[in-house]
């Protein structure tokens, strides 16, 4: 199955060669929204003209307000019930937690696993019919590491529910103010800008990445459209990011000219 699906990844060349599409009003759904990714995602949403709607699913209140945002107090656990009757074309997934935080690894894995799932299914529910999640790079069902080894678990999981798209961003270290600090990840920040030019070829993927890149990203993949499985690693999160929106109106007037 890892084979299958590695065969379905975006081959980074081919993304700068895919044209920018035309807006239309949408509706997006996003959980995870009080972390790192999904902060900035928010803001990169809210700034986006084909998002008429918002709906922020978290925890506890985001204490931010604006007119395209709807936030949602919700249980992770009765997803289903909380959100029947709600709709939208697009799902994005930012929810993750380190096992430090969590405090074992059941409930890292209910976090980063189950969690993610439960938001899936909802999401599919609701009508969705493109999926972004935030991942992690060698991600993998047999990798010796739980943590690797979760986030294999969580993708195979989140492709199985019938999505016609499908778009995993695997992310190495992310780059970002936290409200938590992260001893090692503030060491590897310090590091990134000397480290970052070494990392070529095979081990190009594994470079650290802003995450207002990696939310950038997560909107470009919905941009530039298409059906099926993706994963998206450093060089294809970074050209996914630069895709820009097409107005109709705005494309339309400007190839009619002048009266």
């Amino acid at each position: 199955m890892w084979r299958e699906a590695a065969a379905m990844r975006a081959a980074p060349h081919n993304l700068v060669k895919l044209r920018r599409v035309s807006t239309t009003p949408r509706i997006a759904l996003v959980a995870g929204a009080n972390g790192l990714v999904g902060s900035c995602l928010l803001q990169v949403l809210i700034e986006a003209p084909e998002y008429t709607r918002i709906y922020a699913l978290t925890r506890r209140p985001l204490g931010r307000e604006h007119a395209k945002l709807a936030n949602r107090i919700v249980s992770f656990t009765r997803l289903a019930e909380q959100l029947k009757g709600l709709s939208a074309q697009d799902a994005y997934c930012c929810i993750g937690t380190t096992i430090r935080d969590a405090g074992s690894e059941d409930a890292f894995r209910d976090t980063d696993v189950e969690a993610v799932l439960r938001f899936a299914e909802a999401a599919r529910t609701a009508g969705a019919t493109r999926f972004a999640v935030v991942s992690s790079v060698g991600a993998a069902t047999d990798s010796k590491k739980f943590y690797l080894r979760c986030k294999g678990e969580m993708e195979e999981g989140v492709t199985r529910l019938g999505f016609p798209a499908v778009d995993i961003f695997q992310p190495s270290l992310l780059l970002g103010p936290r409200k938590q600090a992260r001893p090692l990840e503030t060491l590897g920040k310090l590091l990134a800008p000397a480290v970052n030019p070494l990392l070529t070829g095979a081990r190009e993927s594994w470079r650290a990445i802003p995450a207002l890149t990696v939310a950038r990203g997560m909107l470009g993949a919905t941009r530039r459209g298409g059906r099926g499985v993706y994963r998206h690693t450093y060089a294809a999160i970074c050209q996914l990011a630069e895709i820009k929106p097409v107005l109709a109106a705005a494309s339309h007037s400007a190839k009619k000219g002048p009266a």
